[in-house]
């Protein structure tokens, strides 16, 4: 008879274990299970990564810094009725305390204010800007920037005769962060109207001015098309400039607004918008009177130049721009346009191509051709028949993007200005919700033009960005009326935390890696499959 089997040892047990562990069917098990945990894994950790990057915007923490304080001296002035708009707000790179705000005054005299702080914007102080000699004491349209040694420069038009027309572009600077101006040097002669300026940031030397050359003008307006919008460059920190160059293509006869900035590189763009068939406010035929707005199409054009302004490269941004409004030709609301340090080109513009007024971003990545957008970004309601509009943009150097901008949502009538702000940290992909900086409303009725229908607030506002705060300047009309037309500057800091502790530049990397990520778990996870279909067939 045969001997009985007693239960396996623990010896036993082990030897079958280690056998069947070591067998080539138990091996190749044991590797797909492997490989699909790893793919699982990677790709799971490509899900919540794409999630934590996407919901950064919404989760960032951003607050008001303090409450509005106005930037002229003149708001405190009792009985003061000048209007000031069209802000353009600079900080010095070698000293962050050290602010200047250039401003045009359109009542109740053209004129041009330059105000300056050096402690952060807790206080301001006004310059005075020289007359040059044999000119009228009529500057105007002045526009402000700070060259990488700390340099500023200031550009201004003289208005000469009782049309107050352009008669010649000036520049001046100064050392002291604005405290004084040297005497200003002449650019060029009459009819510069839009003047901006911008420096280079590799060369402290370098300066460029752009400018709408007009040919011939009468009552607020152009007389006819091909009015060239132009650049002039300085290399020698403005004590010579070289002769005007043409910057838009001559198939765009109604080109307005240029708007200039230099990437990192040195490579130079000018953001202009060229309003077609618009007779009703190119060519004045408005008379200065509002009403309806003109119901055709702009194009948004970027031109580009590589070497310094001599030659020009075109992109159409978008062709189906709406215009919000009637205006002034000379007086234009302007696009904006910022740059971030890897050459990303952002455009943003007011369009109501969904029936509101809305503000809409664009955005060329480094080395495409192709533009992304147009973003509806205020996050009002569709057709709430409210305007938001003239948005300004501006990039921190972790490549955080900023906006600016007018906002009526809180008055069903479409009177009452604020002024709101959002963030994007990816790039204008997702943008936080928004928040009001100002305190109190302003009119939008009050400005020049008021009586005659067409309220002017200026052609911009001004916002700059770093890495932990932003601060805006505004138009601010609440302690004016239809009457006085009376204008201040109002400013408000913001300070902003990205809860996701990742910089935009991080959070590429992380979408890279997530991309690897994905990629690598669907691979391992095809490598599963198709080793399980073989083992399947054998």
């Amino acid at each position: 008879m045969a001997a009985r089997k007693g239960p396996p040892s623990v010896a036993a047990i082990s030897e079958s274990a280690d056998a069947s562990a070591s067998s080539p069917d138990a091996s190749r098990r044991r590797g797909s299970l492997g490989l699909l945990l790893l793919g699982g894994g990677l790709c799971v950790l490509a899900a919540v990564a794409l999630l934590l990057s996407a919901s950064a915007s919404r989760r960032a923490s951003i607050r008001l810094a303090g409450t509005n304080a106005t930037v002229n001296p003149s708001a405190h002035i009792p009985g003061n009725i000048d209007a000031l708009n069209s802000p353009t707000l600079v900080q010095n790179p070698v000293d962050s305390a050290n602010l200047a705000v250039s401003s045009r005054i359109d009542t109740p005299f053209f004129s041009c204010a330059l105000d300056v702080s050096v402690n952060s914007g807790a206080s301001w102080s006004q310059t005075a800007i020289p007359t040059p000699k044999g000119e009228q004491a009529k500057c105007y349209a002045p526009n402000v920037a700070f060259a990488r040694d700390g340099t500023l420069y200031l550009s201004f038009v003289t208005l000469a005769g009782a049309g107050n027309t352009p008669h010649a572009l000036w520049v001046a600077t100064s050392k002291d962060g604005g405290r004084t101006l040297s005497t200003p040097v002449r650019v060029h002669g009459p009819l510069t109207f839009q003047v901006r300026l911008t420096t280079d940031p590799r060369d402290a030397h370098r300066v460029y001015l752009t400018w709408l050359q007009g040919l011939s003008v009468g009552f607020l307006k152009f007389t006819g098309p091909g009015n060239p919008i132009v650049v002039s460059r300085s290399d020698d920190g403005g004590a010579t400039w070289s002769a005007a160059v043409q910057v838009n293509a001559a198939a765009y006869t109604h080109a307005i607004t240029p708007v200039p900035a230099v990437a990192a590189d040195g490579t130079l763009y000018v953001l202009y918008v060229d309003t077609g068939n618009d007779v009703l406010d190119y060519e004045g035929a408005h008379n200065g009177h509002g009403g309806p707005p003109y119901q055709g199409r702009y194009t948004l054009v970027l031109a580009r130049s590589r070497d310094e302004g001599a030659h020009w490269q075109e992109s159409i941004v978008d062709s189906r721009v709406r215009p919000m409004s009637r205006y002034i030709v000379f007086l234009a609301p302007s696009p904006s346009l910022a740059l971030d340090s890897s050459g990303r080109v952002y455009v943003a513009f007011t369009d109501v191509r969904l029936g509101d007024p809305d503000v809409w971003l664009w955005t060329l990545a480094p080395g495409n051709r192709a533009w992304v957008g147009p973003k509806r970004v205020n996050d009002t309601k569709l057709h709430d028949g409210t305007a938001q509009y003239l948005p300004q943009i501006a990039v921190a150097p972790d490549g955080r993007l900023d906006m600016l901008y007018y906002d009526r949502r809180a008055d069903p009538h479409n009177i009452e200005n604020e002024a709101s702000f959002q963030s994007s940290f990816d790039h204008g992909r997702t943008f936080t919700p928004s928040i009001r900086l100002s305190s109190r409303p302003s009119d939008s009725r009050i400005g020049f033009g008021a009586r005659e229908g067409l309220p002017d607030l200026g052609s911009r506002l001004a916002l700059i960005s770093d890495n932990r705060a932003a601060a805006g300047i505004w138009t601010d009309t609440r302690d004016g009326t239809p009457q006085t037309q009376k204008q201040d500057l109002a400013e408000e800091a913001v300070a902003i935390q990205n809860a996701s502790g990742l910089s935009s530049g991080a959070k590429d990397a992380l979408r890279y890696a997530v991309l690897v990520a994905g990629l690598a778990g669907l691979v391992l996870l095809g490598l599963v499959l198709a080793r399980r279909a073989r083992a399947h067939v054998s």
